[in-house]
């Protein structure tokens, strides 16, 4: 028997969360995140981590799995959940990867080229400039190799500023290039993979984003990053650039006052979830449920699509 690969997307705080975990309950199913923050132990409520409670409901993988100094690529998501789905298939169950991670996706289902292990050598050759010429002078650096990569990123961004330098040292070609060739190529997905997209109007989503940041604030955000700096972990590290985290570093360092960090946070997740939106919107694979107009079929619909996918492919 052959078990279906479920994967449910969507922009954040659309509900991939307690549909994955209603979906895997009616289905036998098991939780693999695809998201680039959960991952980590300790970053909590910026994550929207699933509760100790629902995740005490149905098993879930890659979520509080690395130490939150410890690098994480799209390369290594690709490795460690596809041997994930192979591991929860043979167990008699479910593979769902839940997330909004879109690079994480879709290194699943296309054939990125991973091949370039990377070179600490050059990663710590730029972290030392940075270091020494901030994070300007490093942004430029990539401005004059990858003006299109560099335009896309934040002048803080250094994590993935530092990985253009070093594909465009590694390769001899600009990210950006290797990217817009890849990034328009949709192969055609095995019929065991069911490929579920979230969304709702944007006013319900910008109204949901609105109200977990203040709830996330209400839970201690800024508590949490300070403890978390306080024991050691660097600002620079790439999940506290993250929406959330960065934003309570700016408010811990002075730089923005409590509801000026509440607004930032409220807007740049806004954005966030509107490029998720244009990233998943170009898939034409996806088949998109709308949590408003649909949320009184939606399981029922989609544990009969699972079942129906299962028998397809035995």
């Amino acid at each position: 028997m052959v078990y279906p690969l479920i994967i449910i997307i969507g922009p954040t705080a659309v509900g991939k969360t307690s549909l994955g975990i209603a979906l895997a309950q009616e289905v036998g199913g098991e939780i693999i995140s695809g998201d680039s923050v959960q991952i980590y132990k300790e970053l909590d409520i910026g994550s929207a981590k699933p509760s100790e409670a629902e995740l005490q409901l149905i098993p879930h993988h890659l979520i509080n799995y690395l130490d939150p100094s410890e690098p994480f690529s799209a390369a290594q998501f690709k490795v460690k959940a596809t041997a994930l789905i192979n591991e929860i298939r043979s167990r008699g169950h479910v593979p769902i990867v839940v997330g909004g991670t879109g690079l994480y996706i879709r290194s699943l289902l296309d054939p990125y080229d991973f091949s370039q292990q990377g070179s600490d050598e050059i990663r710590a050759k730029w972290h030392e400039f940075s270091q020494l010429l901030g994070n300007l002078a490093l942004h430029e650096e990539l401005r004059g190799r990858d003006p299109e990569t560099a335009q896309q990123l934040h002048p803080n961004d250094v994590f993935r500023i530092i990985r253009a330098l070093e594909v465009f040292e590694l390769t001899g070609s600009t990210l950006s290039s290797q990217r817009q060739f890849r990034d328009n190529e949709y192969m055609i997905l095995d019929p065991s993979i069911l490929y579920i997209g979230l969304t709702a109007s944007r006013e319900v989503i910008y109204e949901r984003i609105n109200q977990r940041c203040i709830t996330m604030l209400s839970q201690g955000l800024i508590e949490e990053t300070l403890t978390l700096l306080n024991s050691g972990y660097s600002s620079t590290l790439k999940p506290f650039q993250s929406i959330g985290y960065r934003h309570a570093i700016w408010h811990i360092k002075g730089l923005v006052t409590q509801p000026e960090m509440l607004r930032l946070l409220q807007r740049d997740t806004r954005h966030f979830a509107k490029r998720q939106m244009t990233w998943f919107r170009r898939d034409p694979r996806i088949s998109w449920y709308n949590t408003e107009t649909d949320s009184d079929v939606l399981l029922r619909e989609l544990v009969k699509t699972c079942r129906a996918c299962q028998t397809r492919v035995e």
